[in-house]
């Protein structure tokens, strides 16, 4: 293959979440989250792991700084936990949990790394969660209020605020098939939580906007949706309710064309739509600087009356919707290996919302536990040429994210799933780059493959 060569203002970096690395669960002032209650519950996630201690960045974070140095990262995505700000998820603002954001602030910038927060990586305050949590319009009121708090403290040294991660999983796979925190199984419930969550995210942008925010964006997971089919009319007809229900009731209302029409009809089956209000479509439309997309595998589809709907992930479409197997090779938590895949859904997004810069905030793989990991490797560089022929194509693509940058909590799995281009001994927390580190080191120091 020829060499390949990314722009020269090409962002090269690594990504990570609160609750799955920092570990200090219950230190300075830290408020329970809902994923601290979820990994609680007997049965809920892989033999009772819980990020009570995680990777342990919170005490450690200066080394982690100094390894993505060392790997020549220019850009690390980090989130904000907003039970370390405000334990009850509202009122007043804990200093010493903003005085960590406010160290690992400078010592990246010290390292000339520069950091994009996001601020809601799914560990909502357990308070807020008893009062409903995202079912509930005063979490959308309140989140604003905590973004508010986080930009009053770095604002001065962050330019790309990110208000969500994947809103998707926090309504359907929290409240829709109860796979993830609150754990819940109910499709209204589901409906209601994208709903706020949405007007969350355009309550919080229009007051970081307001409080001086250079960069506003929010970081979904759309999904490149196939038919089985391509010639089956009924393939395409689940093509278009399972993209309603992944992406376009996201895209949609975020850039300003509201709720698609079939997306409507296909909510007002299955639950009375009274939660949302007049005008709040026009407040989750804030402007958009960025868009992040966190990219791992597509999905193929086909429609039959006895097909296998998304057990919840995708509510009403059960007996309708036949959810493919995956073809050919996969990951560790046996998703799809197609970086084709990548290219047509940023050709599609760029096509559909032109004007509206793109970043993958979140691409990588899990594979089995080892440094020598030449898997992930091949999965990193079949997606970043991807990604290359998408910019070849006219998307404007800023920069690539890998995740993970370090072995983490991946959630329901525990830790038995390992996403890292940084190998973490749980026991001794040490950390050990692998194979795919340095040759990621390698890609950062060349701009290209």
């Amino acid at each position: 293959m020829s060499d390949l060569r990314f722009p020269e203002t090409f962002v090269w970096g690594a990504a990570t979440a609160a609750y799955q690395i920092e570990g200090a669960a219950r230190e300075d002032g830290r408020g329970p989250s809902i994923w601290d209650t979820f990994s609680r519950t007997p049965g809920k996630v892989f033999a009772g792991h819980t990020g009570d201690v995680a990777c342990d960045h919170y005490h450690r974070y200066a080394d982690d700084v100094a390894l993505m140095a060392e790997l020549g990262l220019r850009a690390y995505r980090f989130s904000v936990a907003w039970p370390r700000v405000q334990p009850d998820g509202t009122g007043p603002v804990n200093p010493r949990g903003l005085d960590f954001y406010d160290r690992l602030t400078d010592a990246l910038l010290a390292h000339g790394i520069d950091p994009i927060v996001t601020l809601y990586h799914w560990d909502l305050p357990q308070s807020l969660g008893d009062r409903g949590g995202w079912t509930t319009r005063e979490t959308a009121e309140h989140f604003a209020a905590y973004a508010t708090a986080v930009h009053g403290r770095l604002g001065d040294r962050v330019d790309v605020w990110t208000t969500l991660n994947e809103p998707w999983c926090s309504a359907f796979l929290g409240y829709g098939n109860g796979v993830h925190a609150p754990g819940e199984q109910d499709p209204g419930a589901a409906f209601a939580a994208v709903h706020h969550l949405l007007l969350a995210h355009g309550l919080a942008a229009r007051a970081l906007r307001a409080a001086g925010a250079r960069t506003v964006s929010i970081t979904l997971n759309p999904c490149e949706v196939q038919p089985a089919d391509p010639d089956s009319a009924a393939d395409a007809a689940a093509v278009r309710l399972v993209d309603g229900l992944q992406n376009r009731i996201f895209l949609d209302p975020l850039t300003g064309a509201g709720y698609p029409a079939d997306v409507r009809e296909h909510l007002a089956r299955l639950v009375e739509p009274t939660f949302i209000r007049d005008g709040d479509e026009k407040l989750i439309a804030a402007p958009l600087d960025l868009l992040g997309i966190n990219y791992y595998a597509p999905t193929y589809v086909a429609g039959r009356p006895d097909g296998a709907g998304g057990g919840g992930s995708y509510p009403g479409t059960d007996g309708a919707v036949h959810f493919l197997p995956p073809a050919g090779p996969v990951t560790d938590m046996g998703w799809q290996v197609e970086p084709a895949g990548l290219t047509r859904l940023l050709v599609r997004l760029a096509a559909e919302h032109p004007g509206l810069p793109l970043m993958i905030t979140e691409n990588g793989a899990a594979f089995p536990e080892g440094v020598t990991d030449a898997d992930r490797i091949g999965y990193l560089d079949g997606h970043l040429r991807a990604a290359h022929e998408a910019i070849r194509q006219g998307v404007d693509l800023r920069g690539y994210l890998v995740w993970s940058l370090l072995d983490n909590f991946e959630w329901s799995e525990g830790y038995r799933k390992r996403f890292g281009i940084v190998h973490v001994d749980y026991t001794t927390q040490r950390r050990t780059p692998k194979d795919s580190a340095r040759w990621y080191q390698g890609v950062i120091a060349r701009n290209g493959l």
